[in-house]
């Protein structure tokens, strides 16, 4: 994968106790270093084990700031940091309605509906299906059973629940799929890598009676969005 250098294949023999250090001291600096602030994040952190969404040859190396490679095209779970870096922009908190474009391996959207919690909604969508029945797999295991799974072109959203509190798109686009705009609630908020020249850009969007309005937050480096509205 292109900008990161990914440890060789291993046979896992870390314990469960090793990796639940390991989660601890990951949560601790993602708050040093100022990309974790909400309690809600920060304990859904804590709680949904990184390493059971990983593949088993790169198990071991969970919490290391390195994306790995997943089942599918183009497929990976994206670095630690990535899921506050997110979800603290949209301020994901409980009873929200979030959709996700780009299931993955299923990591990103157990931590959300532990932040949305019951009384919230995770409609998550992948258009590769060998990486959906990898995250769909990975989530049934880890018993999220209310998580709405959908195998399509997640560029067109999910009509059917929406609108949306929140979206995040975890590819990066040339612009973002008018379909994801008009399925976000008025007052909601949309965040996005976006292609900008040769490089991509972290950009949340805010849905207003005004229109929309932007920020950008930091420059990233994701996956293409792929389908109908892919870069």
């Amino acid at each position: 994968m292109r900008g990161w250098i990914i440890p060789p294949p291993t046979e896992p023999i870390k314990t469960k106790e090793e990796f639940e250090a390991e989660r601890t001291a990951k949560v601790t600096w993602l708050i040093q270093h100022d990309f974790l602030k909400s309690d809600r994040i920060k304990d859904a952190l804590l709680k949904v084990p990184r390493e059971d969404y990983i593949p088993e040859n790169y198990r071991d190396y969970a919490y290391l700031e390195v994306p790995f490679p997943l089942p599918g095209e183009r497929a990976t779970i994206s670095c630690p940091h990535s899921y506050p870096l997110f979800y603290e922009p949209l301020g994901l908190d409980q009873g929200d309605k979030f959709l996700e474009v780009g299931l993955g391996s299923g990591y990103g959207a157990a931590v959300a509906r532990e932040v949305v919690g019951s009384e919230g909604l995770v409609v998550s969508v992948e258009i590769d299906p060998l990486t959906f029945e990898y995250g769909k797999g990975n989530l049934e295991r880890a018993g999220y059973d209310d998580i709405v799974l959908v195998n399509a072109d997640g560029g067109q959203g999910y009509k059917d629940l929406s609108p949306y509190d929140t979206i995040a798109i975890t590819a990066a686009c040339g612009s973002i799929p008018p379909p994801l705009i008009d399925q976000l609630k008025i007052g909601g908020r949309l965040i996005s890598p976006v292609v900008k020249g040769d490089v991509q850009d972290l950009v949340l969007y805010e849905k207003s009676e005004r229109g929309i309005q932007k920020l950008t937050i930091c420059e990233v480096l994701y996956v293409p969005l792929r389908g109908l509205y892919g870069s």
